[in-house]
């Protein structure tokens, strides 16, 4: 698996991304008809050693999580550091074993792939990994040049004399010159360079599924959203399934078609953007979005409509609902960590009171 701005070719698309009204339709019309490309069923990651009386030991990473991603769909993953985010990345590249669970990628099952058929198909590139930074995932003894062909020499699925035809079509798709920086190392480029030149290297495989691990974090807004832009251009043209890990939901709404939010290792809460930013059901996620900077005060979450009033009921740090230490509406049944379930609108979320919280919370709020 591999790893991704000035003088470039101006990549900005003639209509912008997709707004989240139109990609929230397009994720329902698509999940009627398109079978998933990647389905993750129950998987749970652990980085230390089970202890006595527990499953997953005291380094659980990601704990039963499951999430589909469609073809041509951008799927956003985000949560505070720490969460799983990039846990579940990792896992589904091959990076770390599951201790539990199931992950299919076209239908095979990848947790049944060993030796010569696992090797093959990591060296096929068909799942690709653009690291968080690239001035430290990118070899600063490589040209551009090299590091693009790097995962085509690998794959060894084209012909020599058409890779560096391949090299340079993959600049020119994220916007960069080949000329004027195929001869260039990583500490000659730019942040937005460096990033785009992983993003070239992760694409030149023509790879089904891109993860993304905080694409835009360490770039200035005129860059972030030039990648993101491009990030959504590329799943059109090359019919890409894209998954963006991020800390924050305003890097996801333009573009994302569906988002799953983590927290303590769990999927919290998961369905389309739009009806999760507007109308969430986890009141992690509600206060995720009452974080969030806004021009709208209308019927909008607070901080502190969420979080516990002071003097409440002290919670353990483990085994209850992992949110319940930090959520105003904790009650009895946090005890045990609820399971995901259905909402309307193609939605899930792992809470108790999913489909009251927010009710109950604006009726307080209007005058009597």
């Amino acid at each position: 698996m591999t790893t991704t701005q000035e003088q470039s070719v101006d990549t900005t698309p003639d209509t912008g991304p997709a707004t989240a009204p139109d990609a929230a339709s397009a994720a329902e019309a698509a999940a009627g008809r398109v079978a998933p490309l990647l389905r993750v069923s129950g998987l749970s990651v652990s980085y230390a050693p089970p202890r006595k009386a527990t499953s997953l030991g005291t380094g659980a990473a990601l704990t039963d999580a499951t999430l589909e991603v469609r073809p041509g769909e951008i799927v956003g993953i985000v949560g505070e550091t720490g969460s799983g985010k990039t846990t579940l990345a990792r896992a589904t590249v091959g990076l770390v074993r599951p201790v539990a669970g199931r992950i299919e990628f076209a239908g095979q099952d990848m947790g049944a792939l060993r030796g010569r058929a696992l090797r093959d198909f990591r060296r096929s590139g068909q799942v690709q990994l653009v690291f968080q930074d690239p001035l430290r995932s990118l070899d600063p003894d490589l040209t551009v040049a090299d590091l693009v062909r790097e995962p085509l020499d690998v794959a060894a699925t084209l012909p020599r004399a058409e890779r560096t035809e391949r090299v340079e079509e993959s600049l020119r798709l994220v916007g960069l010159d080949p000329a004027a920086v195929l001869d260039r190392r990583p500490q000659q480029l730019s942040g937005g360079q460096r990033q785009r030149v992983s993003l070239a290297r992760a694409i030149s495989t023509r790879p089904q599924l891109l993860f993304c691990d905080e694409p835009v974090s360490a770039l200035d807004v005129s860059n972030r959203n030039l990648v993101l832009s491009l990030l959504d251009r590329l799943r059109t043209e090359l019919d890409l399934a894209v998954v963006i890990i991020a800390h924050d939901l305003s890097s996801l709404a333009g573009i994302a078609d569906r988002v799953a939010v983590f927290y303590r290792s769990r999927i919290v809460e998961q369905g389309p953007i739009q009806a999760v930013l507007e109308h969430p059901a986890h009141p992690y996620t509600g206060l995720l979005t009452a974080s969030a900077p806004s021009v709208v005060a209308f019927d909008r979450l607070r901080p502190a409509d969420v979080k516990p009033e002071p003097g409440g009921r002290e919670w353990p740090a483990h085994g209850v609902c992992v949110f319940a230490a930090r959520c105003r509406f904790a009650h009895d049944a946090c005890e045990e960590q609820p399971a995901s379930t259905p909402l309307p609108g193609g939605r899930e979320a792992a809470c108790h009171v999913a489909d009251t919280w927010r009710t109950g919370l604006l009726e307080t709020r209007r005058p009597s």
